[in-house]
C-alpha cells in the first residue's frame, strides 16, 4: 500500500511542477528573474528524484512566494 501513496505523491508533485512551469512562463518579469525561477523549478525536479516529500515542500514554498509577489533577483 505504501507504493500507492508514493505513486499518488509523485503524480501530485509532477502535476504541480507542470503547473508551476506554466505559471513561470506566463509571468511578466525580466528574463533574468524567469531564468532564476526556472532554475528553482529544476532544483525541485532534481530533489523529487530522491525525496518526494521534500520536493513537495520546496514547491509549496516557491509557489507561495510567487503568489505573494516575491521573486528572486535575476542575474
Amino acid at each position: 500500500m505504501e507504493g500507492d501513496s508514493q505513486l499518488e505523491l509523485y503524480e501530485a508533485v509532477a502535476a504541480r511542477l507542470k503547473e508551476a512551469h506554466a505559471t513561470v512562463r506566463a509571468l511578466q518579469v525580466p528574463e533574468g528573474v524567469r531564468m532564476a525561477l526556472s532554475r528553482k523549478l529544476l532544483a525541485v525536479t532534481a530533489v523529487a528524484k530522491h525525496d518526494l516529500a521534500d520536493a513537495a515542500r520546496r514547491l509549496d514554498r516557491l509557489m507561495k512566494d510567487l503568489d505573494e509577489g516575491r521573486f528572486p533577483q535575476g542575474d
